[in-house]
C-alpha cells in the first residue's frame, strides 16, 4: 500500500458466494481451499498492477489506476477459479467480482470515497463466478478482443439514488447464464404486453381482493381463457402493496420438474448453495420478504409448483402467490377462482359486450388499424357468441378476419378448429416426451386452438378422456343423470378429473348443477371422437337420449301424460337440432322424423317454421339415400306436420301438396283417428283463400265422420275451424254451443289443453255479442294459458283479442297499445293473423279514430318496445268490466263513445 492510484480509480470488490455453507460442508477442509483462492487472486491482481487494500475472510478490495487492468484481471482470475484443481470435487469456490471507476484520492493509506460504496453495491449485486462492471468501467476499459459486455439494464443499488447501468462482463471460460442482479427490488418483472387490455374490469377488482386477502389464489380455467394476462394485470395493480417486489415465473418452458426452484429462484436473484437444496435457499430468502410471486401455467409442472408453492407459505409469513394453472393444486389455504369467459352480454347503454370489444380491438390491429365498420358488428357478435367468449379464440378469429369480412367468418364456424386453426399447420399434438420435445410443445401451446387443448387433453386418464370425447356430441350443458347415462357407470371420478382440468365447466342451475363443455373443446372432442371411431356409436346414443328427454317432457313423473308446455321443450331444442344433424347425415332418417316430431308445434309457436321444414327435407333426402323403410302412420304423420309448417309459413302449394301425401299415408295405415286429424286441416288453407262455404262444407264431414267412427276427439281442429267459420258468418249461438260441447274433448287431450283454443273462441263470440264481461273472463283465462305453456304465436291472437275488449270498454290508448305489441310479437314469430286479420283491423282504425292519429302512433310505438310477457302482462292487467247493475253488461252495436269532443261509432259486432 506504499503507491495507493490517486484521480481516476477503479476500484474491484471480491468475495465467495454462500461462503459460510461451503465453510459448514467441508469443516477443516475450507481453510486450504480459501488459502488456495487467495493466493490465485493476489497472484493475478498484481499480474495487472493492482493494489490490495484490505483482505477480510474471503474477501478482497483493491484499486487499479486504469479500468482496462482491472476488466482484464476479474478475467483472468475467473479463468483460473473455474480451471483449478481444488481439493474436494464439486466444492470450488464461486466469487462474485464487482467493478466501478470513479474519482477518488487517498487518505491516510485509505479511500474515503462515496465510490468506493457504489463499487461495493456492484459487486453485492452478482452471482458467484460473475464479473459485473458499473456504466463508468465499461466506458473506461478497452475489453480483450475475445471478451465482450453484456447490457443489464438499470438497477437501483442500495443506498444511493437513481439507478445503475450494470453490464456482465462475458469471454470463454465464463459463466454466461445467471439469475437478475441482487440489487433493490426493481418493483416487478411483469412482462409487458404488446396489446391492450380489453375488458375484465370487474373480474380484476375480485382477484385482487382475494390476493389482499389470501396469500394463495389460484386462477383456474380452460387454455386460452385469458388466465395469464388476467394475472398479470391485476398483478402489476399491487405493485405498491409489495415493497419486496412482484416477481414474475413461467413454468411452460421449464422442461423438468427439478427445475421449478431454480427457476422462481433464478427470478428472486438467488444461487444455489454448495450442499444445500434450491428450495430451502429459496425459502429462506422469501421468509421475511413481502413480496407477491406470480406463478403462470403452474399446470405444465403441477406436482412440483405445488411443492414450491406450499413450502414457500410454510416457511414464513410475507410472501403470497397469484397462480394460473388448468388445475387447482390442492395446496392448504388455496383459493380456487375460476375464470369466466369473456361476457357476450352488451354492455351499459347497448356498448358491445367485452368479448365482442376485444375482437373488435383485435381486428383493427389485424387490418392496418382499420376499425371493424358499423354494419359488421352484427357478425362480430354472432363470432364472439359462437367462441364462448374465450380470449384465445377470440384472438385467433381476429386473425382470420385479415382474410375475411364479419360475415363470412360467421358462416364458416360450423368448422370451428378449422375456421380458427386455418393456415397454422399440423397442430395436432401427440403426447411428447423428453425436454427438447416438451420444451416445443410449451412454446407452442398457445398458437392455436387445437394445440391449447391437446395440452390439456394430454393428461387425461383413459375414463376421463372418453367422457370428454362422449360429451361432446352434446350441445348444451349437462346434468349429472345425463353424464351417468352417457358413461353407463359412476362418472363422478372423470367428471372431477375434467372440472378440475378446467375442460368441463361447473354452472349452478335452478334444477340442480349443469355441466358444461366449451365449444372450442367441444369441437376438439368432436374431432378426437371421430379419429376414436367412436362417433357413430356416441351420435346414435345422443339422439336415443334426445327422444327420451322429448317424451319425459311430456309426461309427470309417474310417466302419465301431462298438459304439453313448450317452455320444457325450450332447452331440448339445440339437443334436438344436434340430433337431427346427425340423423340427416349418418343417421337414421326415421329416428329423425321423430325428433322432428317431438317438437312439432314448438317448430311454429316459436316462429321457426321454415326451420321445421327445412329439417324435415332433409330426412326425406336421407330416407332416398339409404332407402330405410318407415311405416305409413309414421310418414303420415311427418307430412302432416309439413302442411302445417308450410301453412304457417304461407306457403299454400306446399302446404296442399304435403296434406295430400298425409292423406294417402293415413289412409294406407288404416287408422281412423290418424286419418280425422289429418283430415281436420282441411278448413285452413280453404279460409286462407276465401273459399268459407267449401270449408265450412268439408270441417262439417271431418266432424260428423269422426264421430260416426268413434274418434270424435281427434276432429278437435275441424271444431276450432268450424267456430271460426260459425263466428265469422255470424252464427255465434251455434258456434257457443258447438265449443260448449268440444270443451271436454280439449280437456282430453294434453297435447292440446294449454292452447286454451276454446276460451279464445268463446271470447271472440262474447265480443261479438258486444258482452265485454264474458269476453273478459274467457280471454284472461285463454292468455294467462297460452303464456303459462309457451304458445307464443296464439298469445299474440289473444292479447289482439283483449285490445278489442279494451276498444269496446273505452280504453283506447291501452288497446293502440296492445295492438302495437302484437304487431311485433307476429313480425318475430312469422305469424299470420288469419281469419281474424280484417276484424283487428277494423278495430285498429276505430281507435285510431277516436284517440287521433298522434296519440295512436304514439301508443303503438310504445306497444312495439314491449316483450312478449310484458305486453301479456299488460293485457292482464286491464280491469275486470263492472258488475254492478248500472254499468251495462252489454253495449249496443250501435251505441256511440262520446271521446275527445267527437262521436264515433263502434264496429258492428257478429250478430246472427
Amino acid at each position: 500500500m506504499d503507491h495507493l492510484p490517486s484521480g481516476l480509480v477503479t476500484f474491484l470488490f471480491t468475495d465467495i458466494e454462500g461462503s459460510t455453507r461451503l465453510a459448514q460442508m467441508l469443516g477443516a477442509g475450507y481453510r486450504p481451499v480459501l488459502e488456495e483462492h487467495r493466493r490465485l487472486l493476489r497472484e493475478i491482481i498484481a499480474a495487472h498492477h493492482g493494489t490490495e487494500l484490505f483482505t477480510e475472510g474471503d474477501s478482497f478490495f483493491i484499486a487499479f489506476a486504469d479500468a482496462t487492468d482491472a476488466v482484464t484481471a476479474c478475467l483472468a482470475a475467473q479463468r483460473a477459479l473455474a480451471t483449478h484443481a481444488w481439493p474436494v470435487p464439486g466444492a470450488a469456490p464461486k466469487v462474485r467480482m464487482g467493478l466501478h471507476s470513479g474519482y477518488a484520492t487517498p487518505v491516510g493509506r485509505e479511500y474515503a470515497s462515496p465510490e468506493v460504496h457504489r463499487a461495493a453495491r456492484v459487486a453485492a449485486a452478482a452471482h458467484g463466478g460473475q464479473v459485473l462492471c458499473s456504466a463508468a468501467t465499461a466506458r473506461l476499459a478497452a475489453i480483450p478482443a475475445d471478451a465482450g459486455l453484456l447490457d443489464l439494464g438499470l438497477h437501483r443499488l442500495r443506498g444511493f439514488d437513481g439507478r445503475e447501468r450494470l453490464f456482465q462482463l462475458t469471454a470463454p471460460g465464463l459463466e454466461t447464464e445467471f439469475p437478475r442482479p441482487r440489487t433493490e427490488a426493481a418493483a416487478h418483472n411483469l412482462p409487458h404486453q404488446p396489446t391492450t387490455f380489453v375488458g375484465r374490469g370487474a373480474e380484476c377488482i375480485e382477484l385482487a381482493t382475494l390476493v389482499e386477502t389470501h396469500r394463495l389464489v389460484t386462477v383456474v380455467g380452460p387454455g386460452g381463457a385469458g388466465k395469464s394476462r388476467l394475472a398479470i394485470e391485476t398483478a402489476g395493480g399491487l405493485v405498491e402493496r409489495f415493497p419486496d417486489g412482484v416477481w414474475y415465473v413461467d413454468v411452460a418452458p421449464v422442461t423438468d420438474s427439478g427445475l421449478v426452484a431454480f427457476a422462481v429462484a433464478a427470478v428472486l436473484g438467488l444461487r444455489p448453495e454448495p450442499g444445500r437444496p434450491i428450495l430451502d435457499t429459496l425459502v429462506e430468502s422469501a421468509a421475511n420478504r413481502r413480496m407477491l410471486l406470480v406463478l403462470d401455467t403452474g399446470d405444465a409442472q403441477l406436482a412440483a409448483a405445488a411443492e414450491v408453492i406450499s413450502s414457500l407459505l410454510t416457511g414464513g409469513t410475507g410472501a403470497k402467490v397469484l397462480a394460473t394453472s388448468r388445475e387447482p393444486f390442492r395446496v392448504a389455504g388455496e383459493v380456487v377462482w375460476r375464470i369466466p369467459p369473456l361476457s357476450v352480454a352488451p354492455g351499459p347503454g347497448g356498448a358491445p359486450s367485452d368479448a365482442v370489444a376485444l375482437l373488435m380491438d383485435r381486428t383493427s390491429l389485424a387490418r392496418g388499424g382499420r376499425a371493424p365498420s358499423p354494419a359488421e358488428v352484427t357478425h362480430l357478435a354472432r363470432v364472439a357468441g359462437r367462441l364462448n367468449g374465450l380470449p384465445l379464440a377470440i384472438e385467433l378469429a381476429a386473425a382470420r378476419l385479415r382474410l375475411l369480412s364479419a360475415s363470412q367468418l360467421a358462416e364458416r364456424l360450423d368448422d370451428l378448429l378449422g375456421a380458427l386453426d386455418a393456415g397454422s399447420g399440423d397442430t395436432d399434438a401427440t403426447v411428447a416426451i423428453g425436454p427438447a420435445a416438451r420444451a416445443a410443445s410449451a412454446a407452442s401451446r398457445n398458437q392455436t386452438m387445437q394445440a391449447t387443448v391437446t395440452w390439456s387433453y394430454r393428461t387425461l386418464g383413459p375414463r376421463a378422456a372418453r367422457l370428454l370425447r362422449w360429451l361432446s356430441v352434446f350441445a348444451g350443458p349437462v346434468d349429472l343423470p345425463t353424464v351417468e347415462w352417457v358413461l353407463k357407470d359412476d362418472p363422478l371420478d372423470p367428471l372431477a378429473v375434467l372440472v378440475d382440468k378446467s375442460m368441463v365447466q361447473v354452472e349452478p342451475h335452478a334444477s340442480g348443477t349443469l355441466y358444461r363443455i366449451l365449444d372450442p373443446i367441444k369441437a376438439y372432442g368432436a374431432r378426437r371422437l371421430a379419429d376414436a371411431g367412436e362417433e357413430h356409436f356416441a351420435r346414435d346414443q345422443h339422439v336415443d337420449w334426445s327422444m327420451q328427454a322429448l317424451q319425459r317432457a311430456h309426461l309427470d313423473q309417474g310417466g302419465q301424460p301431462i298438459t304439453l308446455s313448450l317452455y320444457a321443450l325450450d332447452p331440448l331444442a339445440d339437443e334436438v337440432r344436434a340430433a337431427l344433424r346427425w340423423t340427416s347425415t349418418g343417421g337414421s332418417a326415421r329416428s329423425g322424423l321423430h325428433l322432428a316430431q317431438g317438437l312439432d308445434q314448438w317448430w311454429r309457436e316459436r316462429g321457426l317454421a321454415r326451420e321445421g321444414r327445412l329439417w324435415l327435407f332433409r330426412m326425406y333426402g336421407r330416407m332416398a339415400e339409404t332407402g330405410e323403410h318407415i311405416p305409413d302412420a309414421e310418414l303420415a304423420l311427418a307430412y302432416h306436420m309439413h302442411s302445417l309448417h308450410a301453412g304457417a309459413d304461407g306457403e299454400s302449394a306446399e302446404e296442399q301438396r304435403f296434406a295430400q301425401r298425409a292423406e294417402l299415408h293415413a289412409r294406407r295405415s288404416g287408422d281412423p283417428g290418424l286419418l280425422v286429424r289429418v283430415l281436420s286441416t282441411r278448413g285452413g288453407p280453404l279460409i286462407f283463400q276465401g273459399q268459407y262455404a267449401e270449408a265450412e262444407r268439408q270441417v262439417c264431414e271431418i266432424i260428423e265422420w269422426a264421430t260416426a267412427n268413434g274418434v270424435p276427439g281427434d276432429a278437435l281442429y275441424a271444431i276450432y275451424s268450424l267456430a271460426e267459420l260459425l263466428w265469422r258468418r255470424g252464427a255465434l249461438d251455434e258456434a257457443a254451443e258447438l265449443l260448449g260441447a268440444a270443451r271436454n274433448v280439449e280437456a282430453g287431450r294434453p297435447l292440446e289443453r294449454g292452447r286454451r283454443g276454446v276460451d279464445m273462441l268463446l271470447g271472440m263470440i262474447a265480443l261479438g255479442r258486444n258482452d265485454l264481461v264474458a269476453a273478459h273472463e274467457h280471454l284472461v283465462v285463454a292468455l294467462r294459458s297460452r303464456m303459462g305453456h309457451g304458445f307464443h304465436r296464439r298469445a299474440c291472437d289473444t292479447i289482439n283479442a283483449m285490445a278489442v275488449r279494451c276498444a269496446m270498454g273505452g280504453d283506447p290508448v291501452t288497446a293502440a297499445r296492445l295492438f302495437g305489441a302484437t304487431a311485433a310479437m307476429r313480425s318475430s314469430l312469422r305469424s299470420t293473423p288469419g281469419i281474424f286479420a280484417n276484424y283487428w283491423t277494423e278495430h285498429q282504425q276505430f281507435v285510431r279514430a277516436v284517440i287521433g292519429d298522434d296519440a295512436f302512433d304514439r301508443a303503438y310505438a310504445e306497444g312495439n318496445d314491449l316483450s312478449l310477457p310484458e305486453a301479456a302482462a299488460a293485457a292482464l292487467a286491464v280491469e275486470h268490466p263492472d258488475l254492478s247493475s248500472d254499468s251495462g253488461r252489454f253495449l249496443d252495436t250501435g251505441r256511440l263513445l262520446d271521446l275527445d269532443t267527437r262521436t264515433i261509432e263502434l264496429p258492428p259486432g257478429r250478430r246472427p
